[in-house]
């Protein structure tokens, strides 16, 4: 059974910031979907190589604009109780993403 994320008393990503990262996860699923064409198609792998390679930086962009709006939001509270566990966070986050970059 999934995990209930744990509700903040403010988000880090407003309506337009939400709508555009679901937009932007779209458009990656369907470059997946055309990629996973690509291969049933037998295209060669230079091909297939260039499409993943866009894929990867598409959905480092959307990491890095997640973590962004995170930070900005753990420093512009500073003086939350929270800040230092949020920012911590965040570093992991940002981390484990550039270690699999």
């Amino acid at each position: 059974m999934p995990s209930t994320p744990k509700a903040r008393s403010e988000t880090y990503l407003d309506a337009d910031q939400t709508r555009s990262l679901v937009n932007a996860l779209s458009r990656i699923e369907g470059h997946v979907g055309s990629v996973g064409r690509m291969i049933e198609d037998h295209r060669c792998a230079d091909d297939l190589l260039t499409q993943i390679a866009a894929i990867k930086a598409a959905l480092n962009r959307v990491t890095v604009r997640i973590v962004e709006e995170e930070l900005r939001l753990c420093l512009t509270q500073c003086g939350a109780a929270d800040a230092e566990a949020r920012f911590d966070t965040a570093m992991k986050a940002l981390a484990s993403m550039l270690k699999r970059s």
